[in-house]
């Protein structure tokens, strides 16, 4: 098995990877998308929302939080979590410069 060389990339490639790999998987972006339209810190109604486990959900919140895309605080037994906005600016500004890299050319390659 192949040994990820994280070193070999430039810091903009590694962050990158981290944050989409973070939202690549369908729960992910449906928690991301409920804390958007929410507009504000969400407190533990993902389960209701979801319908996924509290196990899963809280598996999913820590992925997005350790990619930093989510920060969470603590409101007495509960954590409440929302969109960490340098992270969603970062992650945005990835984005754009990644597709608008490519300017398509008149000439096919196939």
């Amino acid at each position: 098995m192949g040994i990820t060389r994280t070193e070999i990339f430039t810091d903009e490639q590694n962050h990158l990877a981290v944050m989409l790999k973070a939202i690549a998987h369908p729960a992910r972006i449906a928690i991301l998308q409920h804390i958007i339209k929410a507009d504000a810190c969400i407190c533990g109604d993902l389960v209701e929302e979801l319908g996924l486990a509290q196990a899963t959900i809280s598996q999913h919140l820590k992925e997005l939080k350790n990619a930093g895309l989510i920060q969470g605080s603590i409101d007495g037994a509960s954590v409440c979590y929302c969109i960490e906005p340098k992270a969603w600016k970062a992650l945005n500004s990835l984005l754009n410069n990644f597709f608008e890299s490519y300017k398509g050319s008149a000439n096919t390659c196939c």
